[in-house]
């Protein structure tokens, strides 16, 4: 079987743009910046064999504020720059108690029922507790990516790093 490393989009790809201390997306492509040392760490693991699959939630497009279009924008030019098999993206609010909108894992479910990804062997890396959460949640080893969001961290990690390259490291220690 194969082994992923699911990663959040924004504040673990790209910047999270941060306003009264909460984690927002990139609302164009002007605002998108990748982190430093992402795209060596995301060839790291994808030299190591994993499948890199990013797993984000898009509220802002059911509330209104973002387009899709948009989203699926800046989606194509992080995959056009770095080495992404895939996006699963949820476009719902917590309000429609969707399966695919993390915490819940059921965008990591499907992934590994249509790539054969062995969840055990998986890892999800996140800045924020939905992350942590999900991957827990799916089987998977969580590295959580703290930036001290004025957020409550509601599920402890199995590890904690300070950017991607970091738990990129940790992850090709296991």
């Amino acid at each position: 079987m194969a082994r992923a490393v699911f990663l959040d989009r924004d504040g673990v790809i790209n910047r999270a743009i941060v306003r009264d201390g909460k984690p927002y997306p990139p609302s164009n492509i002007g605002e998108l910046e990748i982190l430093s040392g992402v795209a060596e760490a995301l060839k790291q693991l994808h030299n190591a064999g994993f499948k890199l699959i990013v797993v984000t939630n898009q509220p802002d497009v059911a509330r209104g504020t973002q387009t899709r279009a948009m989203v699926e924008e800046i989606n194509a030019a992080l995959q056009s720059r770095l080495p992404i098999d895939e996006f699963r993206v949820c476009y719902h609010d917590d309000a429609d108690q969707c399966a695919c909108r993390k915490p819940s894992a059921g965008a990591l479910f499907q992934s590994a029922q249509e790539f054969g990804i062995d969840l055990k062997a998986s890892f999800m890396i996140g800045d924020r507790w939905r992350d942590i959460e999900a991957g827990r949640s799916a089987g998977c080893k969580t590295i959580f990516i703290d930036y001290h969001y004025a957020e409550k961290e509601r599920v402890e990690p199995d590890h904690r790093a300070c950017h991607l390259a970091d738990a990129t490291e940790w992850i090709l220690e296991q």
